[in-house]
């Protein structure tokens, strides 16, 4: 579980330092508070849109690492076109959905100087809807098969791609125009692109050093495939939608409150997603490993990796809710000089201590309960978490109660909590029933359809 859980920590690190880089690039900028703000609308509306559609291919995370192991690597390759088939489809209308979004900008009660730097920087970032679907069809395929190191190559060298862009493309070096805030979006475009070009190759060459036959398995477009891939992958990309969107319409909401509230709270966002992203590449490890256990029919190892993942990311994660406690203050000076933005920031990063066991405990849940096969229950877990208790609670708290962002993230911690604690005790529940029906030797039912 290590060796396959720590380069998944460290890619999910290595997507996330992309969002971190841009933030820090254009907090330099003349008023800061503003530029944060733009980045962090931006990007939240983009990632909701294109995870949407690429989420979708988490189906691959079941599908795939099951034939894997149950040494089917031919069924591997055949679901892989067919999610190729698919993602071609998907990409244009994610481009689609989000160039519909920018006309009601305006419309939004958000400031104008706000309005008018997120808008450009999010027309810049619509150019990488193709290949954030692409790297995120090529990833899942990759890593279902435990072929690991060039998903983190792609992701560590993108970061320099990355840091190289913003510093050329928002401060006019190397002969480049001075973009400013939209040049952090182009920056981002291109490594994105350069993720998927590395990722390609990496799977040409890995069929050829293993001769696994990839260009004679059948490329013919195959519904049942497509259902397969829907069927798993709709739920797990509304999850991540309602975790995403909840997250989202509270940055929307705060955006009412000013930029500097605003600023503060994606730097406590930023921050919360590098902690999440640790457990969020455990999670997918652990969907690999309980894929593949439940492909090769051994429940008894689909549970240890399991719980081994689980114990691996709350003891990351009650490390780090102790360090957001103790050093709030000098994590959010690290993203912008002002001091009111830097107390907005470091009071946010108080509230997401607390949910960090929690959010730990819920992600690696919902990895697990995928590699086997139940992408439903993670769904309306966040559903219900999130839109029904955490949102309105923190509606609530923020405006009528007066909180502001406090009350905001308040609500969003209570529905944490609720969401961790429901996977949990779920995943006990699915592998009990599970050893159960493999101690029965009359039953010949798919573990992962049942």
């Amino acid at each position: 579980m290590f060796r396959m859980a720590a380069p998944m920590a460290l890619t999910e690190l290595g997507w996330l330092t992309m969002g971190f880089v841009d933030t820090v690039m254009v907090g330099r900028l003349p008023d800061s508070a503003t530029a944060i703000g733009a980045v962090s609308l931006g990007s939240t509306l983009f990632i909701t849109i294109g995870f949407f559609g690429s989420g979708i291919m988490l189906g691959l995370d079941t599908l795939v690492s099951q034939a894997y192991g149950a040494d089917n690597v031919k069924e591997c390759h055949h679901i892989m076109w067919n999610a190729l088939y698919l993602t071609l489809a998907l990409a244009p209308l994610m481009m689609g959905l989000a160039l519909a979004t920018l006309p009601f900008f305006p419309h939004f009660g958000l400031a104008p100087a706000l309005v008018a730097q997120t808008v450009p920087f999010l027309r810049a970032l619509l150019w990488s809807a193709l290949p954030l679907a692409l790297y995120f069809m090529l990833r899942r395929y990759l890593q279902a098969m435990g072929i690991v190191a060039p998903v983190v190559f792609a992701l560590v060298s993108a970061n320099l791609v990355n840091l190289l862009g913003n510093w050329a493309l928002v401060y006019g070096h190397l002969g480049l125009p001075k973009m400013g805030v939209p040049g952090a979006g182009w920056a981002t475009c291109i490594s994105r692109t350069y993720m998927t070009l590395v990722l390609a190759s990496a799977v040409v060459y890995y069929d050829r050093k293993r001769k696994s036959g990839l260009w004679k398995a059948s490329r013919r477009l195959d519904w049942d495939r497509i259902r397969q891939i829907l069927h798993l992958g709709l739920p797990a990309t509304l999850q991540l939608l309602m975790e995403i969107g909840g997250f989202t319409c509270a940055t929307f909401l705060i955006g009412k409150l000013g930029a500097v509230p605003l600023a503060g709270h994606q730097i406590a966002l930023n921050v919360a997603s590098f902690t999440y992203m640790v457990p969020l590449g455990i999670g997918s490890a652990a969907a690999i490993r309980v894929g593949q256990a439940i492909g090769a029919r051994d429940v008894a190892a689909a549970a240890r990796a399991g719980w081994t993942a689980l114990i691996f990311s709350v003891s990351f994660m009650s490390c780090a809710g102790l360090g957001l406690l103790l050093f709030s203050h000098q994590i959010a000076r690290v993203y912008s000089p002002e001091g009111d933005v830097v107390q907005a920031g470091a009071t946010l990063l108080l509230v997401a201590a607390i949910f960090q066991l929690f959010d730990g405990m819920q992600v690696v849940a919902t990895g697990s309960l995928r590699g086997a096969g139940n992408t439903r229950t993670p769904f309306l877990a966040n559903l219900l978490g999130y839109w029904v208790i955490g949102l309105p609670l923190g509606g609530w708290l923020c405006f009528s109660m007066k909180l502001g962002a406090v009350g905001m993230w308040i609500g969003l911690c209570v529905a944490l909590v609720l969401i961790g604690i429901t996977l949990t005790a779920v995943w006990q529940r699915m592998i009990h029933r599970l050893s159960q029906e493999e101690a029965m030797p009359e039953s010949e039912t798919n573990p992962a359809q049942a």
